[in-house]
């Protein structure tokens, strides 16, 4: 297989954990991680497969319900293991103080893929975050005032609509979130790139 076949079957892949993910075809979107592949997103960090299970216990069957606007993922294809960066948008809809709300969160997905079994699968996702808002679905004085009486400044600026509109949720942040331009976020790309050589 050629590696203009390996990146396009990644890609492929890529775009499909979004699509399977927000649709709840959990037998497909488990099957996008290798075994034992791992996960780290905002609210969640730990094998894909407890991932999928606590995606699927809190999925609503009908919309408004979260979207991942997946773009072109840049791929880079060594021997048996390739590595991805992916700019996505994470879209979300809540009812906060009342007021109805799109939240639009920036980031990209970093990947770390293998071969296994002859299937390129994703061994480890790491969300790094980058900027975010939030808009009123019908703008109104309700949502002016929520934005002006509102304290968000124990929330990271990389994130910071995103993780209140899951704490407000009931979901509980992860507290070494990846922010862009970040030494983490760099110390995790060197450590991607050394991977790939090393493969």
């Amino acid at each position: 297989m050629t590696r203009a076949e390996d990146t396009l079957l990644i890609i492929q892949l890529i775009q499909a954990w979004g699509l399977w993910r927000d649709q709840g075809h959990w037998d497909r979107l488990a099957e996008t991680f290798a075994r034992d592949g791992i996960i780290s997103v905002s609210w969640f960090a730990g094998l894909h497969d407890d991932f999928v299970a606590r995606c699927r216990a809190t999925h609503k069957k009908t919309s408004p319900r979260s979207k991942h606007l997946i773009g072109t993922p840049f791929v880079q294809v060594g021997e048996g293991r390739a590595l991805a960066e992916t700019s996505v948008q994470i879209l979300g809809r809540a009812t906060l103080s009342g007021v109805t709300v799109d939240n639009t969160s920036y980031a990209r997905f970093l990947d770390r893929l293998i071969r296994q079994d002859g299937i390129w699968r994703i061994a480890e996702r790491i969300a790094i975050y980058e900027k975010d808002r939030l808009d009123p679905v019908v703008p109104s004085p309700a949502f002016d005032r929520f934005m002006n009486e509102t304290d968000f400044s124990s929330i990271p600026e990389a994130y910071r609509y995103l993780g209140y509109r899951l704490v407000e949720g009931g979901r509980t942040l992860r507290p070494d979130i990846v922010v862009d331009g970040s030494p983490e976020a760099d110390r995790i790309l060197g450590e991607a790139k050394a991977w790939l050589v090393d493969g």
